[in-house]
Formats: C-alpha cells, structure tokens, sequence
C-alpha cells in the first residue's frame, strides 16, 4: 500500500479561508483506500473551532531546532470520515484569531512547520512514499528534505510534490531573515533555487526542489509558463515544463448536491430543478427582501471581493446593466475595502434589484448556488475556481471569462449546436462581459427551452474528485517508480 501524506495550512472541515482547504480536506477520500492510505497534516490553530478541538487526541511532544532556536512540537490526531489528520502543536506560532498574521509572523511560522513535519515523522510510525505539500505555506518542506535530511536511511526514499494552487502567492521574505531563522545553507539562497528578486521565495523553493509540480488546472499549467501569467517565476516553469502537471480540482459532491443539500427548501435535480430552482428562488428573494418575481432574471456571485475576480469590471458597467435590463443580482463575500464600499454603494442605489452580504455564510453561499438562474465568474485569471463547479453541479448557469480552469470547465453555449454548458467571453474587458451577460439573459426571457437544456447539461457534468484522485495516483506512482 502506497502512503501520502498532504502537508497543508488549512483543511476542511477544521480551518478554511478559501478553496485550498476544500481540496486538501475532500482530495484524500476519493482515493482507492485498498491502494492508498492518505493521510493530512496541518496546523493546529488556537482559532479553530472548539467543537473540532475537543475531538483531537495528544500522541507525542518533542523538539525541533529551528537555526539557533529550539521549539515544542505537539502532534496531535483525530480521525474524520475515515482519513487521518494530524496536528502539530506549538502556541508560540499558531495563536491568534486567524490563521494568518503578517509576513514577519508568517515567515517563521511556516519554516517551523516545514520542518516540524519532518521530523513529525518517526514518532507517527508513518513514513510516507510521498509529502503532498500545498502552496507557499509548505514550500520548504522539499527544500528541508533535501538540504537536512536527504541522507538518512528512512527520509531518503520519500518522494515530494508540490502544487501550486494561486502563483500570486509566493511567500517572499527578506534574505537574511528566512537565512537565520530556517538555517539553511547560504549557498541555495541562488537566483536558481531559493532567492528571486532579492527576497527569499518559498514556493519558489518548492517548485525548484520537488520532484513534480502540479496545479489546478491544465490552462493555468500552460498559463503560469507565460511572462503575463507567471507572476516572475514564467522561466523557472519552463524549466520545469517536463515535470509540470495541470490536474483539475474538483469538488466534494456528497456536500454539493442539490438533492440532498440540508441549506435548501427544495430539492432537485436535472429532471426536474426548473421548479426546484424556481420554489428556491421565490424563497431566497423573500428572505434577501428583493422584490419577489419568479420569472427575473436572477444572478448570483460569491465571490473574494479583489481584482482578480473581476470586480472592477463590474463596477465599470453597474449602472448600464442596472438602467437597461430587468434582472435582480445577489452578491456575498469579502474582499478589499473599496470594493465591499462599492457593492454598498450600487445595492443602497439600487435597492429593488441588488442585495450584498459581506461576510461569507456557508448556508447563504449553497442558497445562492441552488436558487439564482446565472452565476458570473469575471476572472482576470482563475488557477482553477470552485465556484463555478458548484454552480454547474446545481443547474446554476455559469458567465464567466475564458480563463485558466474557467476555460477548462465551462463550455460556451452554441446555439446552433445546441450544445455548452454556460457563457463566456475572452477579453478581459467590461463591455465584452456587459455583451455576454446580455446575450445569456436574452436566452433566458426567450428561449426558455434552451436555457432549461444549457442548465441540464451543466448539471450532467461529472466534477467529483474521483477523476483527479485517479491522475494524482499515476502520479505518485510514477514519481516513487524512478530511480
């Protein structure tokens, strides 16, 4: 039986900020258990909600030196849904009500836990074929491997991927801190492996000392090798092109399902979610306080509030899109300040047509995807997005740009084909957006037939895990198999 281990910050369903924890918490069940044992290591956050706290069993405490520090490590484990997690223990870094601080917190935080997975290792009696690291978070973890323990019997055998999940987070300090706080050789702190720019990149040190590299979708693989993709890091990419694999996400569908899903009213599915949908609809307009209409075009976002989710265009064409067309749009998330005041602004002006939560709310988010008739995703780019997986899953039309997974999930409607399984445009621009949202609301009001059958397909799709966990156990496979 082959033995993985994911090392990430987050997982669900202990600590989530974004999409990394849906995939390193869902991931590891849909592999073949008969094959595979897959278990997840991660921080164990002061933050994190006592109810899973209280399911966690202390296994051992011992001590890592970190350069000239020696720091507590407490593991910890519980057991969900059949998958191992553990949990490494030391109050100095992970207090807080967050999980994530400030770059001069974070920059010896995860050194520390890079290497507290390490030499976790021994007293977890699991010493596994493969390390799974994610993000910049674990980026050291093959460099440690490499640099500190590559000669010792048990270590020397054990693989290591590395995926990167948004390349516009890399994790770069300044050099001589992460040179004294990880005591790794000066020499790595090279233009070719650790240094770039001047700083000092932990993903970049991933990247470089991992034996392959993933990301999240096949597009963005392609995308992040380019200079207007590759966030400064398009060469080091290239140079790893042989061993560089885009393997889409995908989502959790026992938790995404819109005939069982606990958050709706009514339930439904490919047959018969126009009045699922429609009884849904009714009953998140009533609640939001919009006006109640089953027939308006009704289209939903949740979304981080930034510019790569395209909110700027949004705010360019608001007030077109709202004086010209009869539709009703329900937006919910976080983000930057000026587009939360943004939003603000446009739902207080137009009161009878647009609703904003700001804050995230797991039974609002599953409302949205299981009630609105559209669902706009404007991406300036998307390594792979969940969002609008979900929202095929529920027969909610996806609009968005063709961009990294976006362009590899959503297919363009084609009228004369009869064939896509929602919108989209190509150009990073508002009026292009402003086009296709049109063009899909006009297939709406007057080819309902044909708006009911985009939806039917889209619900047809098969964006479960099980097709990826397939494709990362070649992986692994492969990667233990070389010499």
């Amino acid at each position: 039986m082959m033995k993985i281990l994911f090392a990430a910050s987050e997982a669900v369903p202990f600590m989530k900020t974004g999409g990394l924890a849906d995939v390193t918490g869902s991931l590891p069940g849909y592999f073949d258990k008969k094959h595979f044992d897959v278990r997840i290591i991660m921080p164990k956050y002061l933050c994190m909600d006592e109810k899973w706290k209280a399911q966690l069993r202390f296994v051992c405490h011992f001590y890592v030196n970190l350069s000239w520090r020696r720091q507590y490590v407490g593991i910890f484990e519980t057991v969900q849904n059949g998958i191992t997690y553990y949990f490494v223990d030391n109050e100095f870094y992970f207090a807080g009500d967050k999980p994530y601080h400030n770059i001069y917190e974070d920059v010896e935080k995860f050194a520390f836990f890079s290497k507290a997975v390490l030499e976790a290792l021994p007293y977890l009696d699991f010493w596994p074929d493969v390390i799974h690291c994610h993000d910049w978070q674990t980026g050291l973890v093959p460099v440690f491997l490499r640099t500190f323990y590559g000669d010792q019997r048990c270590y020397s055998n054990i693989r290591t991927v590395f995926s990167v999940h948004n390349l516009k987070f890399q994790g770069r300090f300044s050099l001589p801190a992460v040179i004294d706080i990880t005591g790794l050789p000066e020499q790595i702190f090279s233009s070719d492996k650790l240094e770039s720019y001047g700083e000092a990149n932990y993903l970049k040190g991933g990247v470089v000392y991992a034996d392959a590299v993933t990301t999240v979708s096949p597009t963005y693989a392609r995308e992040i090798m380019t200079p207007e993709g590759g966030e400064g890091l398009d060469g080091l990419m290239r140079a790893r092109e042989g061993s560089l694999y885009g393997i889409l996400n995908g989502i959790d569908i026992r938790e995404y399902d819109p005939q069982t899903d606990a958050y709706l009213a009514n339930h439904y599915n490919e047959t018969n979610h126009t009045e699922g949908k429609g009884l849904n609809k009714l009953k998140l307009q009533k609640l939001l306080g919009l006006p109640v209409d089953k027939d308006v075009f009704l289209l939903g976002m949740v979304s981080r509030m930034t510019d790569q989710k395209g909110f700027d265009l949004i705010a360019y064409v608001m007030d077109e899109l709202m004086s010209t067309e009869r539709l009703q749009l329900v937006v919910a998330g976080t983000g930057e300040a000026r587009y939360e005041e943004m939003l603000r602004y446009f739902a207080e002006k137009y009161p009878q047509k647009i609703h904003v939560t700001i804050g995230y709310s797991e039974e609002l988010a599953h409302r949205i995807y299981g009630s609105c008739d559209a669902f706009l995703m404007p991406s300036l780019f998307e390594p792979c997005g969940l969002s609008q997986l979900m929202s095929l899953r529920y027969g909610t039309v996806p609009i968005v740009r063709e961009t990294g997974g976006l362009k590899d999930t959503v297919m363009p409607y084609n009228e004369y084909e009869q064939t896509g399984t929602g919108f989209s445009f190509a150009n990073y621009n508002a009026h292009e957006m402003l086009g296709v949202l049109r063009y899909a609301m006009r297939v709406y009001y007057t080819q309902r037939k044909c708006w009911n059958g985009i939806a039917e397909r889209a619900m047809r799709e098969d964006f479960s895990w099980k097709k990826s966990a397939e494709m990362y156990a070649r992986l692994y496979e492969d990667i233990v198999g070389r010499p």
